[in-house]
């Protein structure tokens, strides 16, 4: 499509982006001889107070720049150990304490393989936006060591004029945490994460919780969700992957602070891909959904988080497409109807982006479709980490247009914008 305008601003991975994470060391010991950590806090407790003092000043040479607060992290990583080896904390001064933590601690570069695949949603804070301005919040998919995968945030503002301006990221990211401390046990089924008190959100990471998620949180496909008692609260669906199964779960949030994870139950939970209706429609949840790796499903639902086998609503029609379709992210509401954007696999395992428009009262009736896709890997798009995929978990309407964050070739971010008359005029 001609129309559409390609913003000339890029995001990367960057493997300078690090948090400090929790180091699992063995807690269980074989009855005859204490555990990997209890071993470990003892040397730091026999180590003379000068020798302690100075592999502390070590530790905070070499990392107390690069991280938001360090020396209360490792406190508070010291506290969690303490609790968990009941250690007589009124017998070991500051010193030994952080250094204790640090012991706990590692750095994690958690964009250095990727970022990508990217959904966009209103900031839930638009006080002071000049009329025909909106700020926005992008979630992202983030790849690290080990491809695990976490969520990562940044907040912008799109201009009356049509600009695209990215907040800074803050010189120090931060991990989300469970109940204000990182929990010494992996927890299972729903957990609350909350962002660190003085954490701007595009400096906040939710890294995988539970055994469920444990190598990764992928493809966040974030909505505003308005219910039917003129409230609202974001919604996200995502996938959480143990390493050899998936299922989708849903994040629930009112304030970007904190974030419930709750898995979702139903047949049709055990495939990813979900993407939720921004409301009720007929009194029942909505949702776009591919159960089968091939096709597209409407699902309906009288619980948020339990969803059953649905309807096929698109199978692959055009050449772009036959090998599979999907959606790119929730469903947007317009006077004509629901336009879904969806991504279509072609020869050479080619991935493109095309749009879907849905009756508003009754989703199942397709009213068109694009013949050609709107956005397809091309030229520089091509290269990467997985070449030639295009891949988007949201859009956001903004007055007649559409911007479009998007994923390429498994790698980076890129961003367009599409008049919302010339994508229906498309079809």
């Amino acid at each position: 499509m001609a129309e559409i305008f390609y913003h000339s601003l890029r995001l990367h991975a960057d493997p300078s982006r690090v948090v400090v994470r929790p180091f699992q060391i063995g807690w269980q010991s074989n009855g005859s001889a204490p555990s990997r950590a209890e071993r470990l806090v003892h040397e730091v407790l026999e180590m003379p107070a000068g020798e302690a003092r100075q592999q502390l000043d070590r530790v905070l040479k070499d990392f107390e720049a690069r991280h938001w607060q360090t020396r209360r992290v490792f406190m508070t990583r010291y506290d969690e150990i303490e609790a968990e080896l009941k250690l007589d904390g009124a017998e070991i001064g500051d010193e030994r304490r952080q250094l204790i933590g640090a012991y706990f601690c590692h750095e994690y570069s958690y964009a250095a393989a990727a970022l990508m695949n990217p959904s966009a949603v209103p900031h839930f804070d638009q006080s002071g936006m000049p009329p025909g301005s909106m700020r926005v919040i992008m979630s992202m998919r983030a790849v690290g060591e080990g491809h695990i995968s976490s969520v990562a945030f940044r907040e912008g503002i799109i201009t009356d004029k049509g600009e695209l301006k990215l907040a800074p990221e803050p010189p120090f990211a931060t991990a989300t945490d469970v109940f204000g401390k990182q929990e010494m046990h992996i927890p299972e089924g729903p957990v609350t994460v909350h962002r660190h008190r003085d954490s701007t959100l595009s400096g906040t990471v939710i890294f995988p919780i539970t055994k469920a998620q444990s190598n990764g949180l992928e493809d966040l496909r974030l909505v505003r969700f308005d219910h039917d008692d003129n409230t609202y609260e974001w919604l996200g669906t995502y996938t959480a992957y143990n390493g050899s199964q998936i299922q989708s779960e849903l994040m629930r949030t009112r304030d970007f602070r904190a974030f419930e994870l709750v898995p979702m139950s139903g047949s049709a939970a055990r495939n990813k891909g979900m993407a939720l209706f921004p409301r009720k429609i007929g009194g029942r949840y909505m949702m776009i959904g591919r159960q089968d790796g091939e096709n597209l499903f409407l699902l309906d639902s009288d619980d948020v988080t339990h969803w059953e086998e649905g309807r096929k609503l698109l199978t692959p029609e055009y050449p772009w497409e036959f090998v599979q379709i999907g959606n790119c992210g929730p469903p947007i509401e317009l006077d004509e109807g629901w336009l879904l954007l969806t991504h279509g696999v072609g020869a050479m395992r080619k991935y493109s982006i095309g749009a879907v428009l849905l009756d508003k009262d009754d989703p199942a009736k397709v009213l068109g479709r694009t013949r050609e896709p709107i956005i397809a890997a091309a030229d520089e798009d091509r290269e990467g980490y997985v070449p030639n995929v295009v891949y988007s978990c949201g859009a956001l309407r903004h007055e007649d247009t559409l911007f479009i964050p998007y994923g390429v070739a498994d790698s980076s971010v890129a961003f367009a914008f599409a008049p919302i008359s010339a994508i229906l005029s498309a079809m």
